[in-house]
């Protein structure tokens, strides 16, 4: 054992019995924290063109800032740069993919997509002993390009992406299948308006008769579970979105399946944890897009603030972790790609110790009893408590490097292998 490590276990034995003095038990926190799982976004590695054409390129309200050497341009690329990432991060995890990120040696329309085409996907998630989730791509397509899929007055378009989605879910039922792990198939579209509509009704009740046709078809089993996710605005969106989170939450609530809050769709200023005990009031259960709006939408790498911790917070306290999943929503071109994988998921981690080691049962009881000056004061003191010896100690145990180390794997695997691509 190097002095570094006997350092850090010394490092834990304080912490250890510092929490124990408030009634928190380390090796239990670290038990419940590892077994957490985060789905990481696949997309984070090759900018969001997927696989479908060489070349491609976004749109739908789509945007990737930065042109960062290295980016992932095939699958087996992609899955090279994920198993690096997923080495340095501790924890349960999955990987979620899109539609557009298909293995065929030919083109096949979107409508037209198989399992066939994700098994080498479901094959390797099951050699690395990783869930998988979906998601249907209604964007960069020429059926998205007038800024309308599912609520397009085009009934032949409409149907084009609703049988997309069933195409999706059957895909995604069979991966929940195969790995014996329940895929969560999540719904976004791009469609609205950048100026201000005349009527913004009929496009949502269009919206509604798609997803109520994608139902009939698509009904969640036990291996597959659909959500629907809404939004504030977007790009060529700015003005009407026609499926804005007040529409899904009403939509999820009396169809009974997922809803999923994007920390990224909400203004910056919105406190998107408080959201999800509001949420788990109407529908079955949360997806959570865990992301970093800068002033608006942009999807930056997650980071250890306010924000992130808030949603930390209320995933734990709400007690109902097993109906909140997890995963991660972001891509940014302008560092390395896969040390943006590890700074997010390691964050995203590191806020759920967070909040599992803190003294939980004493803040609640203070509300109870309307003792909001102790509330405070403990709730404050929480944040100098010695949470990073704990975290250390967990990568530790998991062979997983605890502080700066992990950035020279990543320095390298750019050296020999992202600068020659």
């Amino acid at each position: 054992m190097s002095a570094s490590e006997r350092q850090i276990q010394d490092a834990y034995k304080i912490a250890q019995d510092r929490y124990a003095e408030l009634g928190i038990d380390t090796d239990s926190v670290l038990k419940a924290v590892d077994g957490i799982p985060i789905s990481i976004q696949c997309w984070q590695g090759d900018d969001v063109l997927g696989f479908e054409n060489k070349g491609g390129s976004l749109s739908g309200g789509i945007a990737t800032t930065g042109n960062y050497p290295g980016r992932a341009t095939t699958p087996d690329q992609l899955r090279a740069d994920l198993e690096v990432a997923l080495g340095l991060i501790p924890g349960a995890k999955r990987v979620n993919l899109h539609a557009i990120y298909l293995e065929s040696p030919t083109y096949v329309e979107r409508d037209q997509i198989e399992v066939k085409h994700f098994q080498t996907w479901i094959d390797w998630a099951k050699q690395k002993n990783l869930g998988l989730d979906f998601n249907p791509t209604l964007f960069s397509h020429a059926n998205a390009e007038q800024g309308l899929t599912l609520a397009h007055p085009d009934a032949a378009i409409r149907k084009f992406w609703v049988d997309h989605t069933v195409a999706c879910a059957r895909i995604s039922e069979e991966m929940g299948k195969q790995l014996n792990n329940p895929a969560t198939m999540n719904i976004w579209i791009p469609d609205g308006f950048k100026d201000n509509p005349a009527d913004r009704a009929t496009p949502r009740a269009l919206l509604v008769e798609a997803l109520d046709e994608i139902r009939k078809q698509d009904t969640a089993t036990a291996f597959h579970k659909n959500s629907v996710e809404g939004k504030l605005f977007g790009i060529g969106a700015e003005s009407y979105t026609v499926g804005s989170n007040d529409f899904y939450l009403g939509y999820a609530a009396t169809r009974k399946m997922l809803l999923t809050l994007d920390a990224g769709h909400f203004h910056p200023t919105e406190n998107v944890g408080d959201k999800i005990s509001t949420a788990l009031l109407f529908v079955p259960e949360l997806l959570l897009h865990v992301s970093r709006p800068v002033r608006w939408d942009s999807d930056h790498v997650v980071i250890l603030d306010d924000a992130l911790q808030g949603i930390a917070n209320e995933i734990i306290r709400s007690g109902q972790v097993d109906k909140i999943h997890i995963g991660l929503d972001f891509f940014d071109a302008s560092i390395n790609r896969i040390a943006a994988w590890v700074i997010g998921t390691r964050n995203t981690r590191k806020a759920l110790l967070i909040s599992l080691l803190e003294s939980a049962k004493e803040l609640v009881s203070a509300e109870h009893n309307f003792d909001f000056t102790k509330r405070l004061a403990f709730s404050e003191e929480d944040k100098s408590m010695p949470w990073s010896s704990v975290w250390e100690f967990y990568c530790l145990s998991k062979g997983i490097p605890s502080g700066r180390e992990w950035y020279n794997t990543v320095v390298k695997y750019e050296q020999d292998v992202l600068s020659k691509r």
